[in-house]
């Protein structure tokens, strides 16, 4: 998954649930340009931070490791 698919997951999200970009960055404890930078695909999001993201829209992280193509 790319950086611009995960932030318009969040975008998403973030609407569905009528929160504000504001709120959001302070219910997740970041600042507003870090969640406007993630949300446009502009930055690349710490594990931390998308945790912090996650947990707050009721989402979850899920790694995965590729399979090797033959």
């Amino acid at each position: 998954m790319s950086v611009l698919e995960i932030g318009e997951l969040i975008k998403a999200r973030r609407k569905t649930l009528r929160i504000t970009q504001p709120d959001l960055a302070e219910m997740a404890e970041i600042s507003v340009n870090t969640l406007y930078k993630i949300e446009r695909g502009q930055a690349n999001p710490t594990i931390e931070i998308l945790n912090k993201i996650a947990n707050v829209l009721g989402m979850e992280i899920k790694l995965e490791v590729k399979q090797p193509k033959l």
